[in-house]
């Protein structure tokens, strides 16, 4: 499974709730980036010299990172991707993960959301956690970010019948409740 948001949306929430639920795990490419750091691995150090100056990671050391993971034996029986892919170049490094390991992507999560309210849960939580340099500006900048980028992915979900959108406006159990029944309607 893949779950797909804007920032704010709540995917990390809901990703964390659906494999409890579930029993499979969730792979968190920011997850994965710290814990490899933390571990010293060269992947690992190549992807914090990269976070270290601000830049985004290379798709071909994230892709390295999230086959690594894939590899592992609690991703047998399942599990759900939050965060990645996040481009269609990922997409295709995805398939081919996907492929070599014998699995199949059987659902994909997007959670649709209202971006002035997405704007104003992300100033909020600026505000609490005082992250200064959230704007309105950038966090709006970033919901475009991603408009921009994930469209692509969602359109090629969905060709291929996989994708499913869910209401993602609303309380943390509404949202989790819609989630479930359409992973159960699979």
């Amino acid at each position: 499974m893949i779950i797909l948001g804007a920032p704010g949306a709540g995917k990390g929430t809901q990703a964390e709730m659906l494999c409890e639920k579930l029993g499979i795990p969730q792979i968190s490419t920011g997850a994965i980036f710290r814990a490899n750091v933390a571990e010293g691995t060269e992947l690992g150090q190549l992807a914090q010299g990269y976070i270290n100056q601000g830049k985004f990671v290379p798709d071909e050391i994230t892709d390295a990172l999230v086959k690594d993971r894939l590899h592992q034996d609690d991703t047998q029986k399942g599990f759900l991707l939050d965060g990645y892919p996040r481009t269609l170049a990922q997409v295709g490094a995805l398939d081919e993960i996907l492929l070599e390991q014998g699995h199949t992507l059987d659902i994909v999560i997007e959670l649709v959301t209202d971006k002035g309210a997405l704007v104003e849960r992300l100033l909020k939580r600026a505000e609490i956690e005082g992250r200064a340099d959230d704007t309105a500006e950038v966090i709006s900048h970033r919901m475009d970010v991603y408009a921009e980028q994930t469209m692509p992915l969602s359109r090629v979900y969905e060709q291929r019948g996989v994708l499913v959108r869910v209401d993602g406006m609303g309380t943390i159990d509404e949202v989790q409740s819609r989630i479930q029944d359409a992973v159960q309607a699979l």
